[in-house]
């Protein structure tokens, strides 16, 4: 396809829209985020509740990515984009009404699956309509839409949880979707359907069981015990879940996956350091939001405010980031992302009960800087690793891998934290000692000098336990970081066109 071929002539306003959806989807979650506190006093939910009705949404929308990319391709990407924003604005205004955690749960999975939809038809639909010379700055401009519902989630969510109550984190998905409906009808063109063969149902079965079993023993290892024989046996189901999805893509007449992507060194790198760090960056914000509006007493509002200097730095480096990776290359930016992420986290592994509000702000800010450096180049190398009959499956690829890294990076961290609070407290506070936001419950029905203990060990236990977990994630991305430098691609490939280096992954998949 001649570079003239790609280029659409509403091109970039198409861009601002497919950017806006991205905005309201993003925005749920980090609106989510500032919400849980409030979740928890309201639907009286615990720890697990907690990690679940944030986990419900990402788990569906991860499993079902490649199956909504496949699904999207055929059914035209802008068809595959509406409805799935339908289905992810219906679902929000159903959860809006949820009276228990597990009814929450049920309506955030709906969400999540409209949502798989979205992701990789935005993304498809932007391959499709610009040419590669200007697909960089397309794709920082996708990312930089990422850090803006980031940027003003956390607020939007503090404004709205000041006057009303923690429905309105779902609420405010329906106006933004109904007019980002509007605007898709209006200004992003159709792109031609992609026609294949036989949809691989068993594949996506296979997958999604597979992470749906390894998430839910991670998750409830805590509470059941690490050698339990159910968290045993689901560790061992998913294990046999994989072997047999990978079995069956390898013999598959039309996979879900194309596995001998991952064969590609340059591939494999991109995807690891996007699954890297929003491991880190996703179980790093679940713990914050607790000790900002718990242990600090912050107004959701406050709190939100928090998250501003990670978004603002996000958006900015995502904006610009194609300019770095001419200077740097790719492996260069990368590794300067993820050290920087891990500087941030290294700097919130220090914080106590009584940290002052502006050092917290500036370790996420670091943070910030190091995850938008990385978005666009790693999601270019992503895409440009396919011809473009399968931008749809790249796409899903790209979004499944950042999910799925928030997935687990929710579930191992808050898992750590988790034990290592049980683990401070001890055995002395009774129900108390389950989880931070129970500690504050029970603290509230004591008297003042009993509260007071409560809550000065709950704290403290909690802040030394969500040290640990920053710990950890700067650990392991200090790691990936290193891993960058030394795995170098097989081959390089010619770019062709200026700034074509952030897409010179070599294109493993035949046309043919």
């Amino acid at each position: 396809m001649s570079e003239s071929e790609y280029e659409h002539p509403r091109r970039w306003a198409a861009l601002a829209v497919l950017s806006l959806t991205l905005v309201a989807v993003t925005l749920d979650n980090s609106v989510l985020n500032t919400a849980l506190p409030s979740l928890a006093h309201a639907l009286r939910a615990g720890t697990s509740d907690l990690q679940w009705i944030t986990d419900a949404y990402t788990l569906v929308f991860a499993s079902a990515l490649i199956l909504a990319g496949t699904l999207g391709a055929r059914l035209g990407s802008r068809n595959a984009l509406l409805g799935g924003l339908v289905v992810f604005g219906g679902g929000s205004a159903v959860a809006a009404l949820s009276g228990s955690p597990g009814q929450l749960i049920a309506w955030r999975a709906v969400m999540g699956l409209g949502a798989a939809f979205v992701m990789p038809a935005t993304l498809a639909i932007i391959t499709r309509i610009f040419p590669p010379a200007e697909r960089p700055k397309a794709f920082g401009a996708w990312s930089a839409a990422a850090g803006i519902g980031v940027l003003i989630g956390p607020v939007t969510g503090g404004a709205l949880l000041e006057r009303f109550s923690w429905s309105s984190a779902f609420w405010i998905n329906v106006p933004l979707v109904a007019f980002a409906i509007g605007a898709v009808f209006a200004l992003v063109p159709s792109v031609p359907a992609v026609r294949g063969g036989r949809l691989d149902i068993l594949g996506a079965l296979l997958s999604t069981a597979a992470v749906a079993a390894l998430v839910d023993a991670v998750i409830q290892a805590p509470s059941r015990g690490w050698a339990d024989r159910v968290t045993l046996a689901e560790f061992a189901l998913a294990a046999v879940l994989v072997a047999g999805f990978v079995a069956w893509q390898r013999r598959a007449a039309s996979p879900l996956v194309r596995l001998e992507l991952f064969t590609n060194r340059t591939f494999a790198v991109a995807a690891l350091s996007l699954a890297v760090v929003f491991f880190v960056l996703f179980g790093t914000l679940f713990e914050l939001s607790q000790y900002l509006q718990l242990v600090h007493g912050y107004s959701p509002l406050v709190a939100g405010l928090g998250a501003m200097p990670f978004a603002a730095a996000m958006a900015l480096t995502s904006a610009t980031s194609p300019l770095i990776a001419r200077r740097l290359g790719v492996r260069g930016t990368l590794a300067l992302g993820l050290f920087l992420a891990a500087a941030g986290l290294l700097g919130l592994a220090t914080t106590g009960v009584h940290t002052a509000f502006w050092q917290i702000a500036a370790g996420t800010a670091v943070i910030g800087f190091g995850m938008g450096m990385m978005m666009a180049p790693a999601s270019l190398q992503i895409s440009g690793s396919v011809p473009p009959r399968f931008a749809s499956m790249a796409s899903a690829l790209n979004s499944v891998i950042r999910e799925l890294g928030g997935v687990f990076g929710i579930a191992v961290l808050g898992t750590v934290v988790s034990s290592a609070y049980r683990s401070g407290v001890g055995t002395g506070l009774g129900p108390a000692g389950t989880d931070l936001p129970t500690a504050h419950g029970v603290a509230a029905t004591l008297p003042a000098p009993a509260a007071q203990h409560v809550i000065a060990v709950a704290d403290r236990a909690f802040t030394d336990a969500m040290d640990r977990g920053a710990l950890i994630a700067a650990g392991i991305a200090l790691l990936m970081a290193v891993a960058v430098l030394v795995v170098r691609p097989a081959r390089a490939a010619a770019p062709s066109a200026p700034g074509a280096e952030v897409q010179a992954a070599e294109p493993v998949l035949q046309t043919a």
